[in-house]
């Protein structure tokens, strides 16, 4: 079956609707499944779900180049676009609480100058980090990046990734301690 789908996608890329329907008759159950886990709600899954497969169509040529299996590239598609979708849910949240915050009397400026130098702090201890275990500290703990993606991405083996990541966060609260 990932075969026939890897071919699909292939016939994809050309932007072949017949193949694009087949692979949507095939996939759409699972990716489905994972917009719903992802998302909670089943609107919003049905949403992201189209806008997932206006993706595949899109990217469906860069497939081939992309070294992965076909079952693997459209699940990180699928979860790629749930996690920005949960991000700008998040950002909106973010942006009412900071709109509260402003018309609180109660917010305190000391602490809101303590948090930003905390943010200095961090990135200070970030430089600090070789770029290849900086870049993977922040795609695994801002962007949500998987151990297997990070691995793939910097092209090193799965348990080398979980060490520089270990380390790398070890390495952090040494410097955030100081």
């Amino acid at each position: 079956m990932s075969e026939t789908i890897a071919a699909l996608l292939a016939r994809v890329g050309l932007k072949q609707q017949a193949a694009f329907r087949e692979l949507y008759r095939l996939t759409s159950p699972k990716l489905f499944g994972v917009c719903l886990r992802m998302l909670k709600r089943r609107s919003d899954a049905e949403d992201a779900l189209q806008e997932v497969y206006v993706r595949i169509w899109q990217g469906a040529a860069g497939f081939a180049g992309s070294g992965q299996g076909a079952w693997p590239w459209l699940f990180a598609v699928a979860r790629h676009h749930c996690l920005d979708r949960l991000r700008r849910r998040q950002m909106a949240t973010v942006e009412i609480e900071e709109a509260a915050d402003i018309a609180d009397p109660g917010h305190d400026p000391e602490t809101a100058l303590h948090w930003a130098g905390e943010g200095k702090r961090i990135d200070t201890c970030m430089e600090a980090l070789e770029a290849s275990r900086a870049a993977a500290v922040r795609q695994a703990y801002v962007e949500g990046l998987s151990y297997r993606e990070l691995a793939d991405h910097h092209n090193v083996p799965l348990n080398t990734m979980r060490t520089w990541l270990r380390r790398s966060l070890l390495t952090l609260r040494e410097c955030m301690d100081r």
